[in-house]
This record gives structure tokens, C-alpha cells and sequence, in this order.
């Protein structure tokens, strides 16, 4: 069945209204009738089973049938903090991290960062992944749209790591701890936030410095992932240690 998320405002009591591109989707692509049904989400946790009542190219409306109990997002909430890669490597970060169950994105800037955007191309691409993460999160039959982030140096972002229950920096240095290890050692947590470096890794700087904020390096393994595996990989195997893919401690 489609699944289409739907802004807060165009929820009532009885009636949702879908409008834009997704009306336009289920009116010309889909080509559904008065009487098909969809699931309708607010991409904050909550979704409906609707009834569609009147089409238009540009304006759908539906009748809730009935909201739906839906237990699909991870209990363990996770960020990725991935330093911006080189081409349009983040648009399958994105895709396929909001497919795996990360919350949010959170865009760094770090030495060896490669791409500069400016201000205005800054937007346009979070306004792309933003969309990106929301077909994705359409298609994995989430009920939670993953929030992309602006982009922030590593040093700023640091800073901020206290809300975080705890944080992990794959590191290639890293011989000692694996990360199923420093898992064991955290039973209980909520938050936790995966630092990725880019195409060229972390410098020696920069890891000690996350280090000194209480970030845990930890290793992946003796192979090297590119920048856009390890965040998926990292994310995959907290989710799963964590009993949120199928397995568990």
C-alpha cells in the first residue's frame, strides 16, 4: 500500500488533505480512484489508514479510517555526523541511512573536507536530501522523517556532543577496541551519534581532540570502508547489537 508523509496542518480530525507533488503521484502516476486506500503519516511517529474521497491533479483528500499502530522506529536513536563526501556520495548516505533507521543526519566539516558549498548551494543541497530522506523513509515504511542538519565544522559540533548518550568514531588507528566491545559496556542507551571522516580520514588532530571531548574510537574491523559504507555499517551493527535488527545481545 502507498505511503505518503503529510505536513501537521493538513491533518483533521476525520479528513486528510495531501497537496504538491505527492497529490500529483497519486493522481497521475498511481492513477488510484475515489475509493482507493493509502496510509497517510505526519512523519512525527503517528499514521492513518485513508480512504481517498475527491482527486485533483494538485489537491487529494481522504477520510481516516483508523490510525494505524505502527512500531517500526528504533528505540535507539542515531546521528550520523558524516563529514561531507566528494560527487553525490550523501544522497546515498542519506538514502539509504534513513532506510537502515538513522534519525538524523548531521552534515561536517572537517581538514580534509574536499566540497565547499556556499550559503545558498548550502540550502539547495539540504533541501535535496531532506527530500531524498523522505521517498526513502516513504519506501522503508518508517513513520518518521530523518532531520538533515546544516552543516557545522567538527570543532563546533564537538562542542555539542553532551546530548548524546554516546559517541563513536570508526578510526582506522583504532587496533585495540572493537566496536562490539564498547557496546557491551553501555546496556542502557537512547542517543548515540557515529562520526565518519571524509574520503581522506580523520587527522591525528582531529581524533585526539574527539578523544579529549569523550568521544570512543572504536575499529570496524582490519578492512577499510570508504566514507560512504562505514556510517551504514557503524549504524547497522548498533541497531543490531541493540536487538533492532533482528538481533541482540
Amino acid at each position: 500500500m502507498q505511503r505518503y508523509f503529510v505536513p501537521v496542518d493538513q491533518i483533521q480530525e476525520r479528513t486528510i488533505m495531501v497537496i504538491g507533488e505527492d497529490a500529483k503521484h497519486i493522481a497521475r502516476v498511481m492513477r488510484m480512484r475515489e475509493g482507493d486506500e493509502v496510509i497517510c503519516c505526519d512523519g512525527q511517529g503517528r499514521s492513518w489508514l485513508v480512504r481517498l474521497v475527491e482527486l485533483e491533479t494538485d489537491r487529494v483528500v481522504g477520510t481516516i479510517l483508523r490510525e494505524l499502530d505502527e512500531n517500526v522506529e528504533p528505540t535507539v536513536k542515531l546521528t550520523l555526523a558524516q563529514s561531507l563526501p566528494k560527487g553525490d556520495k550523501m544522497d546515498l548516505i542519506v538514502q539509504k541511512g534513513t532506510e537502515v533507521g538513522i534519525t538524523v543526519f548531521q552534515p561536517l566539516e572537517t581538514a580534509r573536507t574536499i566540497v565547499e558549498y556556499d550559503a545558498k548551494k548550502q540550502a539547495k543541497r539540504r533541501e535535496r536530501w531532506q527530500r531524498i530522506a523522505k521517498e526513502a523513509a516513504e519506501q522503508a515504511h518508517r513513520t518518521f522523517i530523518p532531520e538533515i542538519r546544516t552543516s557545522q565544522s567538527l570543532g563546533f559540533w564537538l562542542s555539542s556532543i553532551q546530548e548524546y548518550d554516546l559517541v563513536l568514531m570508526p578510526y582506522e588507528g583504532e587496533e585495540q577496541r572493537g566496536i562490539r566491545e564498547v557496546l557491551t559496556r553501555f546496556p542502557q542507551v537512547t542517543t548515540i551519534a557515529i562520526v565518519i571522516g571524509p574520503e581522506g580520514g580523520f587527522d591525528k588532530e582531529e581524533v585526539e581532540r574527539a578523544k579529549a571531548a569523550g568521544v570512543q574510537t572504536v575499529s570496524l574491523g582490519p578492512r577499510i570502508l570508504r566514507t560512504e559504507t562505514a556510517g551504514l555499517v557503524t549504524a547497522s551493527a548498533i541497531l543490531y547489537h541493540y536487538g533492532e535488527l533482528g538481533g541482540g545481545k
